[in-house]
């Protein structure tokens, strides 16, 4: 037995509340190991060193170098006490806080055992209701839809359709989004994501100089208000951008420290190396490299407080259903903190996700964000379907490790995407195939979370980087009858499927096959996808639900098919 495999820690993403009775545990081990069993030994942390029970743990993930076992304890008493026993080989082995032995000494169990030492409710990760069957839908305003034609234009230098360059101004605005609600809705979308609205002099606006503006390019406050009563009477959500960790140097605020130093009151809202701001030599801290995107200082109680009422705001006049932050891992926990609290005091189900490109289990406790956009997935799509690296038991094993990654709960509200304005367009990464797209759209939508489409892809529309990701939609270019466009309803319409909404998740590979399996006790819907260079056969029998590039059990390179199957 691999010894130095074996891991688990209390109150982490290996042991957590999922209510108020329910923790769920697991433990990782060498997926070399062929173990004849697996058992969690426990008791309550009262009665542990006299009685315990016993439960059987499954083996539930696998990756390229462990297997995570799981098991969810419906317990009586919520003052937790457990050890793991493994059997292997004949033997048996005990795992407590004091690492492997080969036997193990209940009657002083509150010295080593392993502990949740008890449930409280306020500490509970709570999903969000109406991310359940959410299907959002990125917008970057300015190259949307222009729908006011009579407000000032001078500012728009390009024609619509034209090549987009970084200082493109297009047209694109919040009236431009309220004349597509209808078709949004009838594609099969009820959340929209808002790139950022408020002041600024920048197309894409994440250099805000007031927060409390919406800038007259999109609209003014009255207008956003109409698009989110609209959106709302249609069942749909808006979430807004949020950059919190940066701003304009065209902020008031800035603006005052560039004049008057040290001697400015909100000097110290800012991380400034010397005693004035010298924009040349850029001695203060930035977004990146961007002199124009001074950084705040969320150390700052003042801006800290600054932040939080921009927040709420939003939540309490316009009645938003949630902040994606910007840039969020450089900001501080404790800001995080503090603004979580406030903004879930207003609308406990507004919706936090923050924007972290890598692991971010300490942002996601349920003390911060719910969520963040899911890039780490992002990056097994490109691995897998365009840059072809992993076979199907590669992109097994990095989708596996990914939900051990974080608790049930956050799973469960992660923001999938294949494509946003910060990456090149899906569609263009994998050489214009259309079968890969739909195959990697097929994936996003039966995997745990929430997916994200970025606009235009229902075109599909192409794109490389910045800004040629930014393109404006062509409407024109746009066929609701085309067998792409009918294919991509069809996928967004497994949000619908009430079945799969609380329905747990099995990830594997068999042959050339990627599985993934979304189950209850009663159903069982499996997404089988060929990524192979040849046509595999495939021996699962069951309801088609959808399927492409699929004839007489047999997925043709590039295909895929959920089957449906009564357990």
């Amino acid at each position: 037995m691999n010894f130095h495999s074996i891991y688990h820690k209390p109150s982490s993403n290996y042991c957590f509340a999922i209510n108020k009775q329910t923790l769920v545990l697991r433990l990782r081990v060498s997926n070399k190991d062929i173990f004849s069993s697996i058992k969690v030994i426990y008791e309550g942390k009262y009665v542990f060193y006299s009685k315990q029970k016993e439960a059987i743990m499954n083996k539930k993930y696998e990756d390229q170098l462990f297997s995570y076992y799981e098991i969810k304890m419906c317990l009586e008493d919520v003052r937790f006490a457990y050890v793991f026993l493994l059997s292997i080989d004949d033997k048996n082995y005990y795992y407590s806080e004091d690492g492997i032995t080969e036997t193990y000494d209940f009657k002083n169990a509150h010295y080593n055992c392993f502990q949740y030492a008890y449930i409280n409710d306020i500490d509970i990760h709570k999903e969000i209701s109406w991310l359940k069957n959410s299907v959002f839908y990125e917008i970057f305003v300015d190259r949307f839809n222009q729908g006011d034609f009579t407000k000032k234009s001078d500012y728009i230098n390009t024609k619509w359709g034209d090549k987009i360059l970084s200082n493109s101004f297009a047209g694109g605005d919040l009236q431009g989004i309220i004349d597509k609600l209808d078709y949004l809705s009838n594609l099969g979308i009820n959340t929209l994501y808002l790139t950022p609205i408020f002041s600024s002099v920048s197309n894409h606006k994440y250099d805000i100089n007031n927060y409390y503006k919406i800038d007259s390019e999109f609209g003014d406050e009255k207008v956003f208000k109409e698009l989110v009563n609209k959106a709302h009477a249609k069942n749909m959500y808006i979430v807004i951008d949020g950059v919190f960790n940066h701003t304009s140097d065209l902020l008031e605020e800035f603006i005052d420290v560039t004049q008057k130093g040290r001697d400015s009151k909100y000097f110290d809202w800012f991380i400034i190396k010397g005693e004035y701001v010298d924009k040349k030599k850029v001695n203060y801290e930035t977004f990146s490299n961007c002199y124009y995107h001074p950084k705040f200082n969320t150390s700052n109680l003042e801006v800290e407080k600054f932040l939080i009422n921009i927040g709420k705001y939003y939540v309490s006049e316009y009645d938003i259903d949630g902040w994606r932050l910007d840039v969020s891992d450089e900001a501080s926990h404790v800001f995080w903190r503090n603004f979580r609290r406030e903004i879930k005091s207003i609308k406990s189900e507004c919706f936090l996700v923050g924007e972290n490109w890598h692991d971010a289990n300490p942002y996601l406790g349920g003390d911060q964000f719910d969520s963040i956009m899911n890039y780490s997935f992002t990056k097994v799509l490109i691995d897998y379907f365009a840059y072809e690296k992993y076979d199907a038991y590669d992109a097994s094993c990095r989708l596996n490790n990914l939900l051990v990654r974080n608790t049930i709960q956050v799973n469960n509200m992660m923001l999938n995407l294949i494509d946003s304005h910060d990456t090149d367009r899906f569609y263009t990464l994998v050489k214009k195939d259309k079968d890969k797209l739909l195959s990697s759209l097929a994936l996003t939508f039966m995997y745990k979370g929430v997916p994200c489409l970025y606009y235009g892809i229902e075109i599909p529309l192409e794109g490389g980087y910045d800004p040629d990701n930014r393109k404006c939609f062509p409407w024109d270019k746009l066929d609701e009858n085309s067998p792409y466009f009918q294919k991509l309803i069809e996928i967004i319409k497994l949000k619908k499927i009430n079945e799969l909404e609380d329905s747990d998740i099995f990830i594997y590979s068999i042959d050339n096959l990627l599985y993934v399996e979304r189950y209850t006790e009663k159903i069982k819907y499996k997404l089988l996808i060929n990524q192979s260079k040849k046509s595999s056969l495939f021996k699962d029998r069951g309801l088609n639900i959808i399927s492409h590039k699929t004839n007489n059990f047999q997925i043709e390179a590039n295909g895929f098919i959920i089957i449906k199957e009564e357990l």
